[in-house]
């Protein structure tokens, strides 16, 4: 029985209970808030796994990014030197010849011829193709042939070939013989 004073409708609530609704709102619910906690911190560690997967794939990137400049810093600096040298061959070919007449036997020229030997000697430039030789079509150019060709070895060399830290930077001009009859014999026994 409700009293005039307190009249109470059934739809409308007390200022007490919607605390305590609140208050149980706000308080841990047991299993269904346990889940949501091991879902959120299954989020947490999938994302810092993805993250730390991410900052992997970036680092190697990198480290490899690093590698691959270094390489291509070396191989312009050999490509770079391989030209420069590659360019002052024509003057050693002329002081060759002016060494072979007799031109640089002594003199300023001779200094001079000395001096640019050394610098491309410290630079890595080594001569190849002396009469005798194996012949090696990678590395030599044959512009004349006698013989028939069973045992081939350099002749008369026409124009000297030259590389750089083993890259050929120009190929030997040579003219090709057959080795002499006498040396295949001895080089058949020194196999033996």
């Amino acid at each position: 029985m409700t009293s005039p004073e307190n009249p109470v409708e059934p739809d409308e609530v007390s200022p007490e209970s919607e605390v305590a609704a609140e208050d149980s709102a706000a308080a841990p619910a047991g299993p269904d808030d346990t889940a949501e906690a091991e879902v959120v911190e299954d989020g947490a560690s999938s994302k810092e796994a993805e993250l730390t997967a991410d900052l992997q794939r970036v680092s190697a990137e990198f480290a490899n990014y690093r590698k691959r400049t270094a390489r291509d810093v070396v191989d312009a600096r050999a490509a770079g030197k391989a030209f420069v040298v590659g360019e002052l061959l024509v003057v050693l070919d002329d002081l060759d010849r002016a060494r072979s007449h007799g031109d640089l036997e002594a003199g300023p020229l001779k200094s001079v011829s000395d001096k640019l030997d050394g610098v491309l000697k410290a630079l890595g430039l080594e001569s190849f193709g002396v009469e005798g030789d194996e012949f090696d079509p990678a590395i030599h150019e044959a512009v004349q042939h006698e013989g028939d060709g069973a045992d081939p070895v350099l002749g008369t060399v026409l124009r000297q070939g030259y590389q750089i830290d083993g890259k050929v930077i120009r190929n030997a001009m040579v003219a090709v013989k057959d080795r002499p009859a006498d040396a295949q014999g001895e080089s058949a026994q020194d196999e033996t």
